[in-house]
């Protein structure tokens, strides 16, 4: 178990970093895209372009580092009214849901996206349009490694509750 908290720590910060960089560009693109918009009367195509598609990224990855680190939104009004093994239930119920759904659309749906887009260049980039798809079967690979690391501790976090004395805590 060791082994794997190591793991998500690093890629934890990896992808933290990859944000980070990510953020940074799209500050750089931007201001670049003001100045030549404002200053020379002449918008720089590229920087719109491709600020748009770091920003795409920026979203799926950091929405799969939030869902890592449990800090998504959540609406937890009524589970709160739960005992500590219903809660437990709950989220793993709820984690698996999120499972199945990033595996067959983000994972299975994105890399068929991503397979059909390859032919296609972008028209100012001259990139495959696959390239910037493939933003959604490598976030949703983060997923599902997030949701089995969860599901790991929820796991055991139940199996706490289960072994107590008088089963809850």
């Amino acid at each position: 178990m060791a082994v794997l908290e190591t793991f998500k720590k690093y890629l934890d910060t990896f992808v933290a970093w990859v944000c980070i960089g990510i953020v940074g560009l799209m500050t750089v693109l931007i201001t670049w895209q003001v100045i030549t918009r404002y200053l020379f009367n002449s918008p720089s195509a590229v920087s719109e372009i491709l600020s748009r598609y770091l920003f795409i990224w920026l979203i799926l990855f950091g929405s799969a580092y939030v869902f890592g680190l449990r800090e998504h939104m959540a609406i937890s009004f009524i589970k709160d009214k739960f005992s500590p093994r219903v809660k437990i239930i709950t989220d793993m119920f709820t984690e698996l849901a999120i499972a199945v759904f990033t595996f067959t659309i983000m994972i299975i749906g994105g890399y068929h996206t991503v397979l059909r887009q390859m032919w296609q260049l972008d028209s100012a980039l001259q990139i495959p349009m696959g390239y910037i798809y493939s933003a959604i079967p490598l976030s949703g690979g983060l997923i599902i490694f997030y949701f089995l690391y969860n599901e790991i501790h929820l796991f055991r976090r139940l199996n706490t509750l289960n072994s107590a004395p008088g089963g809850e805590e």
